[in-house]
């Protein structure tokens, strides 16, 4: 096996890397990867994505990717061919992405979570420092029971997503993960800025599929006041919803505000001909993951969000 610089790579190289993992993910995620692939294409070809490419018998085997986001660093993409060693391959270049990002002077977190690649890679992350949590890929098939009823109890009401939420709910983020093992996993939920960024990403990036207004809202008690509680949906295959973010501020926790807004988000996407909506959970979380189960969501794969920092691998 021989391993090269992503840099030095042209994207048509990788065609056929390119088609299994879209497939990969059709199957084992019901996500439709092929946009993400686009937007990897374009930066391989401008010469402007880090990572390796495992070459065997001149055949493309396998290729990952990181990316910088200030001082952090991120997997952002690691697939090898079935054809050949997948995990060997796999393992040898999540190795080198993480001995570059380690020799990155300015690098003070590393985050990785491997989601098409399951549990396969936990003991390597943790021998490597990692810091493990385990998350579940959730997926409901529609229809299921559920309502859309813009008025609440307690004087709330559902309304649709607007992008002039966009400050507002960054602060919701922030207040709603103080404290929370999400925001061990993704920093940027400790800060507003970071929070803002996470949002942008969502609604104005293709970040996480194509955003879905439609089945998007946010409740707060009047036309005046700032959000208590959100959910985020985008469209990640036809007919295929994911949940890219729900939160409830703390003091409007525990009182059904939670099962409500993933309600108005199934309901709207059954009534646009959706067929199944998919969501991440950490399991540690264990109400959301109950109130997930409750409404019909079941655990499809498992897989492990991992964070390195300097302070806690000596």
């Amino acid at each position: 096996m021989h391993i090269s610089d992503l840099r030095q790579i042209h994207s048509r190289a990788l065609q056929p890397l390119f088609q299994e993992e879209a497939e990969h993910w059709r199957k084992e995620l019901y996500w439709d990867y092929r946009a993400s692939q686009q937007l990897i294409r374009k930066f391989i070809d401008s010469r402007s994505l880090a990572g390796y490419v495992a070459f065997e018998d001149k055949h493309p085997a396998g290729y990952g990717f990181y990316v910088f986001e200030e001082q952090k660093g991120l997997i952002g993409g690691l697939f090898a061919s079935p054809k050949f060693d997948q995990l060997d391959i796999s393992k040898k270049l999540l190795l080198r992405m993480l001995e570059d990002l380690r020799d990155t002077p300015f690098i003070e977190r590393i985050e990785a979570q491997l989601m098409p690649f399951g549990t396969a890679f936990d003991e390597l992350l943790a021998q490597q420092g990692f810091r493990l949590r385990r998350r579940q890929f959730m997926l409901a098939d529609l229809p299921v029971r559920a309502a859309l009823r813009p008025q609440m109890r307690d004087g709330l009401r559902l309304q649709p997503w607007s992008d002039k939420f966009m400050e507002p709910c960054a602060r919701l983020i922030q207040q709603a993960y103080t404290d929370h093992v999400d925001s061990e996993i993704n920093d940027q939920y400790r800060t507003e800025i970071g929070a803002t960024k996470f949002l942008r990403n969502i609604v104005l990036l293709p970040g996480c599929g194509q955003f879905c207004p439609e089945a998007s809202f946010i409740v707060r008690a009047a036309i005046t006041e700032p959000p208590v509680g959100m959910v985020l949906t985008s469209t990640v295959a036809p007919g295929i919803g994911h949940t890219t973010q729900v939160c409830v501020l703390p003091g409007y926790q525990k009182n059904g505000l939670g099962r409500r807004l993933m309600e108005s988000s199934l309901a709207a996407l059954q009534n646009h001909g959706y067929t199944a909506l998919t969501l991440t959970v950490t399991a540690t979380n264990a109400n959301a993951v109950r109130l997930y189960e409750n409404l019909g969501f079941r655990t499809v794969k498992s897989f492990a969000a991992g964070v390195w920092e300097p302070k806690h691998s000596a």
